[in-house]
């Protein structure tokens, strides 16, 4: 999903509250999105697409409910309603977020377990065919097994 497929996606869902934005709005969501969740666009993972859409909304409702923030009573109408469905919503928005960090953090970090746990890091010491040691060869490098690009059957 590129971004403005992702602008367009939001835009749909968020519905009447779109015509509160303009473009440079939606940009700096994503933006704000791509910096919180280390994700950025365009990608295809579907738990990427998912939480750069969920952040995006919800920067926008963050800068809605800024946008808002001094709303006050006039003729009996209140626009603190509006205030505090936002605020409640954003919040709930976060909550969420915090729950999936914990929940997925290695979806987040975009790793892989076997880069938490279980490496073996060699001592650093090269020999070449003749036995000399090379370890201070800026060549050499500190053997780490396993490797990210490693798989089981290696």
């Amino acid at each position: 999903m590129t971004e403005s497929e992702a602008i367009t996606k939001i835009t749909r869902e968020i519905k009447g509250l779109s015509s509160n934005f303009d473009s440079d709005d939606y940009a700096d969501a994503v933006d704000d999105a791509e910096r919180e969740t280390g994700f950025v666009f365009p990608t295809t993972d579907a738990f990427q697409i998912l939480w750069l859409n969920k952040r995006v909304k919800r920067a926008l409702f963050f800068s809605l409910l800024s946008a808002n923030a001094e709303s006050f009573k006039f003729k009996q109408i209140n626009l603190q309603d509006k205030f505090k469905n936002l605020q409640a919503l954003v919040k709930s928005m976060d909550e969420e977020f915090i729950a999936a960090l914990k929940e997925n953090a290695y979806e987040f970090a975009n790793v892989d377990a076997v880069q938490a746990f279980g490496h073996k890091i060699g001592a650093g010491f090269d020999y070449n065919a003749f036995g000399k040691d090379i370890s201070q060869n800026p060549e050499t490098l500190v053997s780490i097994y396993p490797s990210s690009t490693e798989t089981e059957e290696d």
